[in-house]
């Protein structure tokens, strides 16, 4: 790697819990003297090395990223101009002490601003499954369709795979993509059709990122595409459009809204019309401009403190 930069942060940063926290799958865990994480990002191979939750370095072969000085560029990727507890209002510690307690360890974990395509096609890809199969799905859609790539870190090779291009999935053939969707082919033909819209510019990712741009109409324009729904929707907008108010819930958000903040809505089954309750009763106790912030620290808590779960 011809670029190394170390990065001393004011803002606290696990670098571990922010990639493998369910909002991306796209980076790999490699052990060297110490752990390292490496991915593509807009085609350049970057390497993180966390130091402490101030500190981390970068490796890559280039100095910067579309025009952005990489550190400024790894800077904004982690959200790093956000103060993560101000997804939170004043008055939330003294409301919920125990639960604040709690959450402590997890400020650490930021979101990440990262790309709209391979976030779409990462969330379409293997619905409804666990954090590791999911993982293990979009690694064989990078490695099917996507070109390798081989790089030296600490005189060793590392070899990693480009996310496929929307040209690629939009060409590719539907019972030989299934493989990489738990075999769903329905899931597989709905990867291409929303890769040929992305491929023919029919779907503008840069108009959706305008932070005027109402939640309600994002989310409507992104679940037009098969095998889209709002919770999908919501994950896109959160993880890679920086809309950070998008709130998405899955079975795990109910269960820790029913028990934490005593919600009866989560108690009923999981309809379009209990979603969009949940989603305004969340607004009331999270700071409405970051709830999606605040509520993934709480689904990344509620799963590896109440359930137990892995993560990679």
């Amino acid at each position: 790697m011809k670029y190394q930069y170390e990065i001393k942060t004011e803002s606290l940063i696990n670098i571990s819990q922010s990639l493998f926290s369910g909002q991306s799958f796209l980076w790999e865990k490699g052990n060297d003297s110490t752990p390292y994480y490496s991915s593509i990002i807009k085609s350049i191979p970057i390497i993180l090395c966390e130091i402490s939750e101030h500190e981390f370095e970068i490796y890559s072969t280039q100095n910067s990223v579309d025009g952005v000085p990489l550190p400024e560029f790894i800077n904004r990727y982690f959200t790093l101009d956000i103060n993560s507890e101000l997804a939170f209002p004043e008055n939330f510690s003294r409301l919920y002490p125990e639960l604040w307690q709690r959450l402590a360890p997890y400020f650490s974990l930021r979101i990440m601003r990262q790309d709209p395509f391979e976030t779409m096609i990462s969330f379409m890809c293997a619905q409804g499954i666990g954090m590791h199969l999911i993982r293990k799905q979009v690694t064989m859609l990078r490695e099917s369709y996507g070109e390798a790539r081989s790089v030296l870190y600490r005189s060793k090779e590392v070899v990693l795979h480009h996310f496929p291009t929307p040209e690629k999935l939009a060409a590719a053939d539907p019972a030989l993509l299934s493989r990489c969707t738990n075999n769903n082919r329905v899931r597989a033909r709905n990867i291409i059709l929303a890769a040929q819209c992305v491929a023919e510019g029919r779907m503008d990712f840069n108009a959706l990122c305008d932070p005027a741009l109402p939640l309600s109409e994002l989310r409507n324009t992104l679940c037009q595409n098969g095998g889209i729904g709002y919770k999908i929707a919501d994950c896109i907008a959160l993880f890679s459009l920086g809309r950070f108010d998008a709130f998405p819930i899955d079975t795990h958000v109910k269960q820790y809204l029913g028990e934490w903040f005593n919600s009866a809505t989560a108690r009923r089954p999981l309809s379009p019309t209990t979603y969009f309750a949940l989603d305004k009763e969340a607004r009331t106790f999270l700071n409405p401009d970051l709830a999606g912030y605040a509520g993934h620290l709480l689904f990344h808590c509620w799963r590896k403190e109440v359930k137990g779960l892995r993560t990679f």
